[in-house]
């Protein structure tokens, strides 16, 4: 065997590929989203009712926990729209978009997407590596 030949592997993920990729990051992401509107709802059950009396300090603490309940809900919802853009050409134009309509910076992103990445819901090699990639280059739109 010639020790200088070359391998050629394709060039990297076909199409199939890439669209088994943005379907398993999109399952990825809405499953997340699933959890922080889990989360949400869970705060805003420990939230008091209008007629529940307490000291000033729980009233502090029901608007942190309204608050944070507020924000895994916007999270959620953002995480549900870039679920909907992944596969299409022009996903971190769209991406960044969402995330300005919902007052997030961009980037906000980022650590959601290369999660989804990681935790993929298939055993399909290429398609994880694309799904690595596409996470990657997804990040580095997005700021």
């Amino acid at each position: 065997m010639d020790p200088h030949m070359e391998f050629d592997f394709g060039g990297g993920p076909g199409l199939e590929d890439q669209a088994n990729a943005a379907a398993a990051l999109a399952s990825a992401l809405v499953r997340e989203a699933q959890s922080l509107a889990q989360a949400a709802a869970g705060l805003r059950a420990c939230l008091p009712g209008p007629t529940d009396a307490g000291p000033l300090s729980d009233i502090r603490r029901a608007r942190i926990v309204a608050q944070a309940a507020s924000d895994s809900a916007l999270r959620a919802a953002l995480l549900l729209e870039a679920a909907d853009c992944l596969g299409s050409p022009d996903a971190a134009l769209r991406m960044a978009r969402a995330a300005e309509r919902a007052g997030l910076p961009a980037t906000t992103l980022v650590p959601a997407l290369r999660a989804a990445a990681l935790a993929l819901p298939t055993d399909d090699g290429a398609a994880r590596i694309a799904a690595s990639i596409m996470a990657q280059e997804l990040a580095q739109a997005l700021g």
